[in-house]
């Protein structure tokens, strides 16, 4: 895809008419072809000879001058756009340090002071470490001229405030070094956390800021999510959330931060099955995103109707989990595409365990991007999934051919991956599957049935990952006989 083409689908429909607009308000002349070229791109799925249908000939050298123009009329509007809608209280004590500066400068002295310290007070309350330090550097610079500021005091704040920073500098590392460990191994999570946490001289026990322990949830749930070792991080996301919830008072000035820590705990404790104690941080969740005239609810809502209509399917409750997604509104939020993906995924596995299958199919060929493209998107994982309930369904609708061609693709694309990262299990899975398929009358054979025991199942069934559950409920549901919505519950609880 033309990279213009990427910027261009970041844009809502509003956002494009805008730039339109903007872009006709700029152009001097009435042939100019940059409108064009934006709609060409913005419907086009490829940039083959667009040089052509614009100006009717080959015409390269001109089409990339327009192509650059475009692009960098691009980056402006969302630059020029994203700071006329900065509201943020970051952006506001950056204004009031300007505006102090200004004064000073002036030498409009009691002003100054008065506009800095309302810059300290802002930056203090949101934790804003890297503007505080400015603020103290000008009050220092200019504390001679104001006889009630006492320096030593100043000194300490100045100091203090430069551990701060030291510490939230410590925790980008920190964040840094797990995602490297990440792309190396995949088992161990908490120690390696834990480890580089006190490699950087991090401690839950500190006073960490609200973002502080944001970022440490945010690795955390990526970790897990990678590695499906849910049950190895429930407890350290526990102790991390105690430590949350010890900030009642800063969680309003905090709002986004925790309204995606909530989703993060809610997460875990979905993953390790617990759906009761989900369920409650979901409506705290919701709670929190509905405050401030739905401030955050359309931000949040894609990941918080995933998250529900999990637990609703898996408490017995598929018909209005299904309801949920059927009826979700998959346009308004069409710039979240990978929870967009996550939600159109969990829609067809609901379909596949309630037998509805044509359904199931229907929505899959809408999924008509490349496997490259959505591993982009959602991750790998996301891909396999994708392809494994598509083997599946193609086994239930009897479609011989393509079972053979999507498995011995599955074999060719992820066959290596697997085997690194030793997802050993979902090979023997789809080995399995396969052979079920071309001979049903081995389901109920003891050796089987052994070897379903041996390779698909661990001694520690709480420890499962309920997804992974999922796809060998339906092995199981073969060998008994029983509905694969019955086995997947039974399994799960």
């Amino acid at each position: 895809m033309h990279i213009i083409s990427s910027i261009i689908h970041t844009l809502t429909d509003e956002e494009k008419r805008s730039f339109i607009v903007q872009l006709r308000q700029k152009n001097k002349r009435n042939d100019t072809k940059n409108v064009q070229l934006f709609k060409l791109l913005d419907t086009t799925a490829t940039d083959k000879d667009l040089d052509i249908q614009i100006y009717g000939k080959k015409s390269k050298g001109a089409y990339h001058a327009l192509c650059k123009r475009l692009h960098d009329s691009l980056i402006d509007y969302i630059a020029s756009k994203s700071f006329v809608e900065e509201t943020s209280e970051e952006m506001e004590t950056i204004k009031l340090l300007r505006v102090s500066r200004i004064f000073f400068e002036q030498k409009q002295y009691k002003i100054a002071f008065k506009t800095i310290t309302k810059a300290e007070q802002k930056a203090k309350t949101y934790a804003l470490f890297s503007i505080l330090n400015e603020v103290y550097y000008t009050l220092i610079q200019y504390a001679h001229l104001n006889p009630t500021l006492e320096l030593d005091i100043l000194l300490a704040n100045f100091k203090s405030n430069k551990e701060s920073l030291q510490q939230e500098e410590n925790l980008n590392l920190f964040y840094a070094s797990v995602q490297h460990e990440l792309l190396h191994q995949k088992r161990n999570v908490v120690p390696v956390i834990k480890n580089t946490l006190s490699k950087f001289g991090i401690s839950l026990d500190q006073d960490l800021t609200f973002r502080s322990l944001f970022k440490i949830l945010e690795i955390t749930n990526k970790t897990a999510h990678v590695t499906r070792e849910y049950h190895t991080i429930l407890p350290f996301v526990e102790e991390t959330y105690k430590q949350i919830d010890a900030k009642e008072g800063l969680m309003d000035k905090h709002l986004f931060y925790h309204i995606q820590i909530l989703y993060y705990v809610a997460n875990s404790y979905f993953r390790n099955k617990d759906f009761k104690t989900s369920q409650h941080y979901l409506e705290m969740m919701l709670e929190q995103m509905k405050k401030y005239d739905n401030k955050y609810l359309k931000r949040f809502y894609p990941q918080y109707s995933l998250l529900q209509s999990l637990n609703l399917n898996y408490t017995n409750q598929a018909t209005s989990a299904i309801l949920m997604l059927e009826n979700f509104d998959y346009e308004k939020h069409k710039d979240q595409i990978t929870y967009l993906l996550d939600l159109k995924l969990s829609l067809i596995v609901y379909y596949f365990q309630q037998l509805r299958f044509k359904e199931a199919l229907g929505i899959l060929n809408d999924f008509y991007h490349s496997d490259h493209w959505y591993t982009e998107k959602a991750g790998i994982a996301w891909v396999i999934k994708k392809n494994l309930i598509e083997i599946l369904l193609r086994i239930e609708l009897d479609h011989i051919d393509l079972v053979e061609s999507r498995v011995n693709s599955f074999r060719k694309k992820h066959g290596t991956y697997l085997k690194k990262n030793q997802e050993v299990r979902v090979i023997e899975f789809l080995k399995l599957a396969t052979t079920y398929y071309h001979k049903p009358e081995v389901i109920t054979t003891p050796e089987f049935i052994d070897k379903i025991q041996n390779t698909l199942t661990t001694l520690n069934p709480e420890e499962e990952d309920i997804f992974e559950m999922s796809f060998y409920a339906w092995i199981k549901s073969k060998i008994e006989g029983t509905t694969l919505y019955e086995a997947t519950l039974r399994l799960v609880k």
